[in-house]
């Protein structure tokens, strides 16, 4: 029988999971970072290496997705990966303590809480969008994918605000409260959230069907798991196609910044706000792609494929205008050439969340957490190395290039580059049988 369908209410259970991730992610990727270099005065490069040791991590996602596929229920993995993520942030608050009188230990339980946060986001990120996927219409995907994202951004800032508040002045038992605090919120939340959401109506009449656990003798080890779902040509590409496009996506973030202030002029608090436009962009892509593909979900404008390429393009588009910034300088409009950039990231990355889950159902069955956790991982490694190739990128360009303007510029040009190559990677991913009847029907008028 056909799992239940999820409603928006069901939406917004599994958004209020995703907002807590964030609220715990955010703390310690943002405010231990921020107090590990000002408060401690240790060196940025510590927070850096423990923020890409979380990314490096999820690597393990596809192996977390293959857990979740050999039990009954993507429950216990969500809640399992929120209880390990809530660990890792306690042990990383408390190993920021001792970093002042005892440096070496700090530093080692660190390291092991930020390894316990990337199996946590891992676990649970992963067996979340599964859920979201195998659970959610089609024509509802992107408006879904939106609001889960959207609430994980809500997630950041409430928590961002509110405990920079809660933290001054700075001791080192504020912070454990503080952390403390979130986290127990974040697992109460979770829970309250995903009680009996994956158990369809009616099934408390009844008892317990234990035969949908998976017999040992059907259990299907990992590794054939994974060459299953990598020999599958879909799946194949849109790993690489995740990859590139998501290193091209955040090669930006850590550059956009220091060239709003070398070339443009830009204030601190200028560039800082520069930052809100876009992401303000973001937002208004992300809900464009939302509305029209839940309007027009069964045409060709609610074509998630086509929001992918289209907003590919236009991000290369953008980039283009901030070599040509780089060049021109302060005569170019650059707060509406990052809008821009900003709306057309937010296209594709929502319209992508959404092929991601359309694609996850799709091929083998019983492989949906593999492909999701392959997804995943091609993701976080392509954010890990993001910044660090971009800012690297930057240093070799100013190295060979005068002009710091046509040394950010050259930058701006590779990343567009890697834009173009996503769109055609997008293009080339296969439809299938149920997506080419779409697009021949869409394709011939009808005469009744």
């Amino acid at each position: 029988m056909e799992a239940w369908r999820f409603g928006w209410t069901d939406i917004v259970r599994l958004g209020m999971v995703q907002a807590s991730l964030g609220a715990i992610v955010v703390l310690m990727t943002s405010t231990l970072n921020r107090i590990m270099v000002v408060e401690l005065t240790l060196p940025a490069l510590l927070p850096g290496a423990l923020v890409a040791l979380h990314y490096l991590v999820q690597i393990s996602r596809p192996r977390m997705g293959h857990g979740s596929d050999q039990g009954a229920r993507r429950t216990p993995w969500i809640i399992g990966g929120m209880a390990v993520l809530a660990a890792g942030a306690m042990l990383s608050t408390f190993a920021t303590t001792l970093m002042s009188p005892s440096p070496v230990l700090g530093v080692l339980l660190a390291t092991a809480g930020f390894i316990m946060i990337g199996l946590g986001v891992g676990a649970a990120g992963t067996s979340l969008l599964v859920l979201l996927a195998m659970r959610v219409d089609g024509e509802r995907r992107a408006a879904a994918a939106t609001i889960v994202w959207l609430m994980m951004i809500v997630g950041f800032a409430v928590t961002a605000g509110v405990a920079g508040k809660l933290l001054d002045p700075y001791s080192p038992t504020r912070l454990l409260a503080v952390t403390l605090t979130v986290c127990s919120f974040a697992l109460i939340i979770t829970l309250i959230a995903l009680f009996r959401l994956e158990m369809d109506p009616g099934d408390e009449l009844i008892e317990p069907d234990y035969s949908r656990e998976r017999a040992p003798s059907t259990i299907v080890p990992f590794r054939t798991a994974l060459s299953e779902v990598w020999r599958e040509d879909a799946a194949r590409q849109f790993t690489v196609f995740i990859f590139i496009s998501m290193l091209a996506y955040s090669a930006q973030d850590l550059i956009l910044e220091p060239f709003a202030g070398s070339v443009f002029g830009f204030t601190p608090g200028e560039s800082t706000s520069l930052s809100g436009i876009q992401h303000g962009g973001v937002l208004v892509g992300m809900l464009v792609v939302a509305l029209v593909g839940s309007r027009f979900a069964q045409g060709r404008a609610g074509s998630l494929r086509l929001w992918c390429v289209g907003g590919c393009l236009a991000s290369a588009l953008a980039l283009a205008g901030l070599t040509v910034a780089g060049h021109l300088g302060p005569p170019w409009p650059l707060k509406a050439n990052v809008f821009l950039m900003g709306a057309a990231n937010g296209a594709f990355s929502i319209a992508a969340i959404g092929q991601m889950m359309r694609l996850a159902t799709e091929g083998r069955a019983e492989r949906e957490g593999v492909r999701m956790g392959l997804w995943g991982a091609a993701q976080a490694i392509a954010f890990g190395f993001g910044g660090l190739i971009g800012t690297a990128a930057s240093d070799i360009a100013h190295w060979l290039i005068a002009s710091s303007g046509v040394a950010y510029g050259t930058v701006f040009a590779l990343e567009a580059v890697l834009f173009v190559a996503s769109a055609m990677l997008a293009l080339r991913i296969p439809m299938t049988a149920k997506q080419r009847e779409q697009s021949v029907s869409i394709r011939q008028p009808s005469f009744s």
